[in-house]
């Protein structure tokens, strides 16, 4: 996400074609990127703390961008083995996306 004293000009695109198209209620938009990473096995501190240092060192611009936040959800597969529906992180991920 573009640091907050920076200026956003695909968010001020889309804040106005908001406003010109009768949607009210947003005051402002911020556009960022997402990547979403798969990993090999469970998910556990020391992995959570790599993705952060990935997230920070490799695929952001630490001069413009800041990393708001990193999701993560087990697969699928891991879901029917165990029956859970939630991340272990206590957010659920969307239905069908992977963070």
């Amino acid at each position: 996400m573009p640091k907050a004293e920076l200026l956003d000009p695909q968010g001020k695109a889309v804040a106005g074609a908001l406003a010109r198209t009768g949607r009210s209620g947003i005051s402002a938009v911020r556009v960022g990127k997402r990547f979403e990473l798969t990993v090999d096995g469970p998910v556990d501190d020391a992995l959570k703390a790599q993705v952060r240092e990935i997230a920070e060192e490799i695929l952001s611009n630490q001069v413009i961008e800041d990393v708001v936040g990193i999701h993560y959800e087990v697969s699928n597969a891991e879901l029917v083995e165990s029956a859970a529906g939630e991340a272990s992180d206590g957010f659920p991920a969307p239905a069908g996306e992977t963070h």
